[in-house]
Formats: C-alpha cells, structure tokens, sequence
C-alpha cells in the first residue's frame, strides 16, 4: 500500500484515508495542509485491488458508515467526514 506522507507539525498520527475523486477529501486535505501538521494519506480508490479490500476492512473499524473521509487520530478514535471544526479542536493548537 502507497501511504502518502505530509511533513508538518506533529500533532500526533495523523491518518487520513481518502478517495482522490472525491471533494471532501481534498478540502480535509487543504484544510490539514493549511493548519500545517504532519500526517498520512492514501487514496483508496488508487491502491492495487489486492489490497483495497484490507485498506476497506480498516476503514470500516473506524467508521461503520465505510464513507469518507475518514481521519484516524493517534489509533485511538476517528473523525468522519469533512468537519473543520473536529479537526481544529483535535489539532489544538495547529495554527
């Protein structure tokens, strides 16, 4: 699997698992840039099919919903979707 790596801040692991067609992931992907933090992405949609399926089931353990974005903060909790608000208060002080 090609995890993508962001240099920044560290806030932590932070792991986003996105689709590369879709908005709002890459507005959860500005939005990160712009707080200026380290993290992690993959593109789902763009992984080689064997390994889809394991990248799907780790999704699913984090949200049940299978949608995205899905962000896992430190392997202890996720946020699910686009939410700005989350993310910042998660990040603290990222600005």
């Amino acid at each position: 699997m090609e995890i993508n790596h962001v240099a920044g801040k560290k806030k932590g692991h932070i792991m986003l698992y996105a689709l590369s067609t879709c908005v709002w992931c890459r507005k959860t992907k500005r939005l990160l840039n712009e707080l200026g933090v380290d993290y992690d992405y993959v593109d789902v949609d763009l992984v080689d099919p064997d390994e889809k399926d394991d990248i799907k089931q780790t999704v699913l353990k984090w949200n049940s919903k299978g949608s995205y974005p899905t962000i896992v903060v430190d392997d202890e909790h996720s946020i699910i979707g686009y939410d700005p608000g989350k993310l910042k208060e998660e990040l603290g002080d990222a600005e």
